[in-house]
């Protein structure tokens, strides 16, 4: 198969990419500017574009398949030329539902939670040495590879993004696997510059739920009201089935989950990342793992690269960074860390750098979510929200979402760096919240602060 991808920098692109030269397909692409890690990852495999730029002499009838990434734009040289010739352009999940078709589409869906659980499901069948097609939004450890596609596996797992598929398909990307096996872990507001209100976003799950083939099944975070609502509203037929968070115990800095043979010490922590390990449960259950085996190989799971990662540590100090951005995600991360260190002060970062966060009607959705740290701090760059044209965001507006009197804020990275550095760790927890960099943060840097 000769398959040629426009855009092939972006991080889930060069992973898929990646996964097809393995395959042993012919891979071509471009794109006009490619970053770290993809650039290299790239340039490993023989990938890397020579060139920089959009080279319309590279499309012909040759290509069995273009597959188009979302940083492409609609008149992009090369996919007009594609279209011009008749050529098959795919979106990125439309390819993988391509290359999956015939195998068994296990789904992650929900706006929080999702790499997680399907990092722990990969994490249990790379344990047992149970091979498995995947794709997955984070980099996991023991795997080379975030995308894995094989003509022999039973089995894929995918996460299930919500997020536009391509610049030429509007669905979002978890509507087109057609899961054999599905899960919904929750439904937080996000993405609204694409789902300007609640009830269009909550909408793409019912769709989702919808697509799970005839005599499928959904498993479902029943705590999240609108999961429950959204699945047993759905006419599908299809098995539901409902998990809650398990039981545990937190003391002197660990977690033991609850189990039939006894307490189990776990290397992550927190109530939703217990309940991400509940659904994670029953989804390999229905791949054949029996419970048993579960909890012999989630015993050693440390988490998905970026969520509650822990990035320094002394003998009375800890830091952690975390991907968490939406409002559910600060709100479940900062709780989780003052649940797992109750007697040290929490000192939880916040930086506002999606469109979503920095949009002035959305800031509200915020409203408690750092409640549970003892020092609480925002930082926001007005540049970013220049670039994303929108309308200017004010300390007042900030102060106002959260509802903290001690909030502090800023707008200056180096302002920001200061006060971080001249902080006495001791006894103290860090936690990083962001998407971002902080306006180029070393972590390194961070690293040596703990004591």
């Amino acid at each position: 198969m000769n398959v040629h991808f426009i855009a092939i920098g972006g991080s889930a692109m060069h992973n898929l990419a990646i996964a097809l030269h393995n395959k042993g397909e012919q891979v071509t692409g471009s794109d006009d500017e490619v970053y770290e890690p993809s650039k290299s990852r790239l340039k490993a495999k023989g990938l890397l574009p020579e060139s920089f730029g959009w080279f319309p002499e590279k499309i012909n009838t040759s290509l069995d398949a273009i597959v188009l990434g979302m940083h492409a734009k609609a008149d992009n040289p090369e996919l007009l030329k594609a279209q011009e010739l008749g050529l098959k352009i795919y979106s990125y999940p439309e390819f993988l539902y391509e290359q999956s078709k015939h195998k068994t589409r296990v789904v992650i869906g929900g706006s929080h939670g999702k790499t997680t659980i399907t990092s722990m499901i990969l994490h249990v069948m790379h344990y047992h040495d149970r091979d498995v097609d995947y794709m997955v939004g984070a980099q996991l450890e023991g795997f080379d590879v975030m995308v894995k596609l094989t003509d022999d596996n039973d089995f894929i797992v995918l996460e299930g993004d919500e997020y536009l598929s391509s610049p030429i398909d509007r669905r979002p990307k978890f509507h087109l696997y057609q899961p054999n096996i599905a899960l919904l872990s929750g439904i937080a507001w996000d993405h609204i510059n694409v789902f300007p209100t609640y009830d269009n976003y909550v909408e793409q799950f019912k769709i989702f739920v919808d697509s799970i083939v005839n005599g499928g099944s959904i498993t479902y975070n029943e705590e999240d009201a609108e999961v429950k609502l959204v699945v047993e509203a759905s006419e599908n037929t299809i098995r539901k089935l409902p998990y809650h968070t398990p039981e545990y115990t937190v003391g002197n800095g660990e977690t033991l989950l609850e189990t039939p043979e006894g307490p189990l010490p776990i290397e992550v922590f927190g109530k939703h990342n217990l309940n991400n390990l509940a659904g994670a449960k029953w989804i390999c259950q229905h791949m054949g793992v029996d419970e048993d085996d579960f909890y012999e190989a989630i015993a050693s799971f440390k988490g998905a690269s970026k969520r509650l990662e822990k990035i320094g540590e002394g003998s009375t100090s800890i830091a952690f960074k975390d991907f968490a951005h939406s409002p559910s995600k600060v709100q479940a991360t900062t709780n989780a860390v003052k649940e797992q260190f109750p007697d040290r002060t929490v000192v939880a970062c916040l930086e506002l750098h999606t469109y979503s966060s920095l949009n002035a009607e959305f800031l509200k959705e915020y409203k408690g979510t750092l409640d549970a740290a003892d020092v609480a701090v925002v930082f926001y760059s007005p540049h970013a929200v220049e670039i994303k044209k929108l309308k200017e965001v004010t300390h007042e507006q900030i102060a106002t979402a959260f509802e903290r009197d001690d909030l502090v804020i800023y707008t200056n990275p180096d302002d920001f760096k200061n006060f971080l550095f001249s902080q006495n760790f001791d006894n103290k927890v860090l936690l990083l919240m962001s998407s971002g960099t902080y306006g180029g943060l070393n972590f390194d840097d961070v690293k040596k602060m703990m004591v």
